[in-house]
């Protein structure tokens, strides 16, 4: 291979992401760079694609890479360096099997942290420059293979103003401190985020009807959800959860925001708040997602629901393009989540996972 495609494109997605926009033309010449770069570099990727017969000379778009489907980061190591004592690597919760988490090699995090506190910035703070924020979720000490645990981190030590915390502790979540915090913050007229797993919210909720306690939060405060339930608390339907969440705590729906991310990604996607559900979510310039049918691979019609497979140029290390599990809609402004692959969908994601498998121990 030519050494300059196994050079490092970290400097170019640094300076790409830096960007306030760019061009169709100007995604495509990065994802072509990076293709070729995972290309060469990944021999587990480059069987796969050579099976389906995707080269860097024939692939001439964004839409034609190869889409690893994410069980793939279970099976084996999906990587472009080589292992490093520096490298961070975020684990999957293991929510159905503990024993089988997905992997992603991060051998340096100034891609993910200048994706997430660039996106965070202008989509969750919107102006603000810091805030007073609770995080009601383990710190990285407590959890360091957690990519969640490192991304609320960094919203705290980037955008947390003083006395900024997390309430989440070895015995469970200091709820004490917590309704002493947000009492403050209601008697002061100061503004006041609370960021954190759905599931968290929902304990959360439950401690606040139990106690028949209720928030009006200042103006200005807000809520970042993320993550499902995951078997930690009773499931709610969408329009449920944030009746009772902007009920307990005073905050408009409209201010309670979801972000939807993965272990597997490098970025994240956020809706404008979920006044209605399903809400849309958006990326920034440097993610673009597209549905296909998991019977055949192919992109379905405009309207129609299929598999998000997501191409996120901050994934240099692994491969840009995965196939989810999760079934989208595209609409106006990005797209609707409408839940994970169940029968035939389900069974196309089973059937992708072992075409790469094969492909991979080829």
């Amino acid at each position: 291979m030519p050494m300059d495609t196994l050079a490092s494109p970290v400097a170019e997605i640094l300076d790409f992401i830096a960007q306030e926009s760019c061009t169709d033309a100007q995604f495509d010449r990065l994802a072509l760079r990076l293709f070729a770069y995972q290309y060469a570099a990944s021999g587990a990727y480059r069987s796969f694609c050579q099976r389906r017969g995707a080269t860097p000379r024939q692939v001439k778009s964004w839409h034609d890479i190869p889409a690893v489907p994410i069980d793939a980061f279970k099976a084996l190591e999906l990587r472009c360096e080589p292992s490093s004592p520096a490298e961070r690597v975020f684990m999957t919760s293991g929510t159905t099997r503990a024993d089988n988490r997905g992997r992603h090699f991060h051998p340096r995090l100034d891609v993910y942290d200048l994706s997430m506190t660039l996106n965070f910035a202008q989509r969750f703070m919107k102006g603000a420059a810091h805030l007073p924020m609770g995080i009601l979720f383990p710190d990285e000490e407590a959890l360091p293979n957690s990519s969640l645990a490192h991304y609320l981190s960094l919203a705290k030590s980037t955008f947390g103003s003083s006395g900024s915390r997390h309430f989440m502790t070895p015995q469970g979540l200091d709820l004490p401190g917590l309704l002493a915090t947000l009492e403050d913050a209601e008697r002061q007229g100061q503004p006041y985020a609370l960021l954190g797993a759905s599931y968290s919210f929902v304990h959360l909720v439950d401690a606040l009807r139990q106690q028949g306690r209720r928030f009006l939060l200042p103006p200005g405060s807000r809520i970042l959800d993320t993550g499902g339930y995951k078997g930690q608390s009773r499931e709610l339907p969408l329009e449920s959860f944030y009746a009772d969440l902007s009920q307990a705590l005073g905050v408009p729906r409209s201010d309670c925001i979801n972000m939807y991310g993965m272990t597997e990604l490098s970025t994240q996607f956020y809706d404008d708040g979920n006044a209605a559900v399903p809400s849309v979510k958006s990326g920034p310039h440097w993610i673009r997602s597209r549905l296909i049918d998991p019977a055949t691979g192919r992109t379905v019609a405009p309207g129609a629901r299929g598999l998000l497979v997501h191409c996120d140029l901050g994934n240099f290390n692994s491969v840009t393009s995965i196939l989810t599990e999760d079934i989208g809609q595209a609409v106006a402004g990005g797209f609707l989540l409408l839940g994970r692959a169940q029968g035939v969908e389900a069974k196309g994601c089973s059937l992708a996972v072992e075409e790469f498998m094969r492909a991979a121990a080829a």
